[in-house]
């Protein structure tokens, strides 16, 4: 969709497409008011495709004193498992303990009891294993001085497509969403932000549209829109980065989660679109939002940790197919430790204006009905459904979790790709979990956008060297800084 076409006012526009901004964006759809979302990129290109992928309660915030928080993320995350199996799915976790290990199994066997409680679910109950049977379930685990294990479950989901979910649903429902369009600067008048300056990224068109609400979801960027009228919170960008192995070589039949031997920090893997994932890191990040890469200090820290516990498989970093890095949008709380810093959310309101940043993947529907709430304040018209509605509707994503073949995703997208990693990372994550970023696929991919969307050859040859480059540069498995 072209500037030109988008209507000339909206009751209320949404900057940041990613979980966050598609949340509100899908609430607000079925709230009775008109609703515009902008992305300056691909939807979920920034922190919302790079997350750990899990959908979970957050079990070492109850370490912090963080209950609620703890509480509300496993209730959602039950929510998200009822209404949307076929985006989240259970994933059952083993925490092997060894003798003389931090924290002990007592502590955390409790914070798991409070975890049970918070589900209400007695299929998600937690329990006790003995060294043998946490070994049958896992054979590579080291055997010496392991005492025992605790089985428990969380979830898992392709962040990407939870997005992609949450604005096809509100795109059904009436609103309108665009993405490779900048929210250059917000609009003042009377006193009040009364619209948005938006620039196409790629074909340099302008256009100045009004709203009665403007709604800065930009997650770490909050702090760059132009016009705001309110002072964003400061920020602490942390950077979690993660390898991605064959699943031969680090073959798992569920999650593991684990103490680093080196500052007892927790440390996971698991099985996910038929490769393993191994995370995740916690680093104050710099300048570079857009690009972060991980570095050879983080590969090398995972693998030790996961080495230290399965030593017999002599895991090496340049063994993985790819790796990733986000930058979360965490409040900046005075914590010393980046891993001690609150994952809660913050608001910050002018007239015709609110902002939003922080909070949880796994949260994104209570922060969206918190926004809302605080929206109506401004625009009466907009009426919150029940809190109980069911987020999606009974449709579902006709792709497969597992690659479906370019042709059917393009198909499928059709407009909403505009390059080829639009298709192979984001709509498919093909280029993650396939040798060589799925080169492989990149030509059957560039005659699907041709046949679909009319792309020539001048157009398919840049398409694939950009992506090349792009994986190249922020995929690559680090081996020298």
């Amino acid at each position: 969709m072209r500037l030109a076409d988008l209507a000339p006012r909206y009751d209320l526009i949404v900057v940041g497409g990613g979980i966050t901004g598609a949340g509100i964006f899908r609430e607000a759809a079925r709230a009775g008011v008109s609703v515009l979302l902008v992305e300056a990129r691909d939807f979920a290109s920034g922190t919302s495709s790079w997350s750990s992928k899990l959908v979970h309660g957050g079990l070492r915030y109850l370490q912090t004193g963080e209950w609620r928080l703890t509480a509300e993320s496993v209730r959602e995350r039950q929510r998200l498992l009822r209404e949307a199996p076929d985006l989240v799915e259970r994933l059952d976790f083993l925490l092997p303990f060894y003798r003389g290990g931090k924290p002990s199994r007592g502590l955390v066997r409790l914070g798991l009891w409070l975890y049970d409680r918070f589900a209400s679910d007695a299929t998600a109950r937690s329990v006790s294993l003995n060294a043998p049977s946490a070994r049958q379930i896992v054979p590579s685990l080291s055997a010496r001085d392991l005492v025992g294990a605790l089985q428990y479950q969380d979830a898992r989901t392709d962040d990407c497509r939870l997005v992609w979910r949450l604005i096809e649903q509100g795109q059904r429902d009436g609103g309108t969403a665009v993405h490779y369009v900048k929210a250059e600067q917000l609009l003042q008048a009377q006193g009040r932000v009364a619209g948005v300056a938006l620039r196409d990224a790629e074909t340099g068109e302008t256009r100045e549209l009004g709203a009665g609400v403007v709604i800065n979801a930009t997650g770490v960027w909050a702090s760059q829109l132009s016009g705001q009228g309110a002072a964003a919170p400061r920020l602490r960008p942390l950077r979690g980065s993660h390898l991605v192995f064959p699943q031969a070589r680090l073959p798992l039949p569920c999650a593991v989660s684990f103490f680093h031997p080196r500052d007892r920090r927790p440390v996971f893997a698991y099985p996910w679109q038929g490769a393993t994932l191994l995370g995740t890191t916690d680093l104050d990040h710099g300048d570079d939002l857009w690009n972060p890469r991980m570095t050879r200090v983080e590969a090398d820290y995972l693998v030790e940790a996961l080495d230290g516990l399965m030593p017999a498989l002599g895991l090496r970093v340049d063994e993985a197919l790819s790796s990733f890095a986000g930058v979360r949008s965490v409040v900046d709380d005075g914590s010393g430790k980046p891993s001690a810093a609150s994952r809660e959310s913050a608001q910050w309101v002018a007239p015709g204006f609110i902002g939003i940043t922080g909070g949880k993947l796994t949260t994104f529907r209570v922060t969206a009905r918190q926004v809302l709430s605080e929206v109506a304040k401004q625009l009466p018209a907009l009426s919150l459904t029940a809190d109980h509605a069911p987020l999606f509707d009974q449709r579902r994503d006709e792709s497969p979790a597992l690659a479906p073949t370019s042709a059917q995703v393009v198909a499928r997208a059709g407009e909403q790709i505009r390059h080829l990693d639009d298709l192979l990372l984001r709509r498919s994550r093909t280029g993650l979990v396939l040798p060589d970023f799925g080169e492989a696929l990149i030509e059957p991919a560039l005659a699907a956008c041709r046949a679909r969307l009319g792309w020539d050859e001048a157009r398919c040859q840049h398409e694939a060297a950009r992506y090349r480059r792009h994986t190249r540069e922020q995929h690559r498995v680090p081996h020298t800084d």
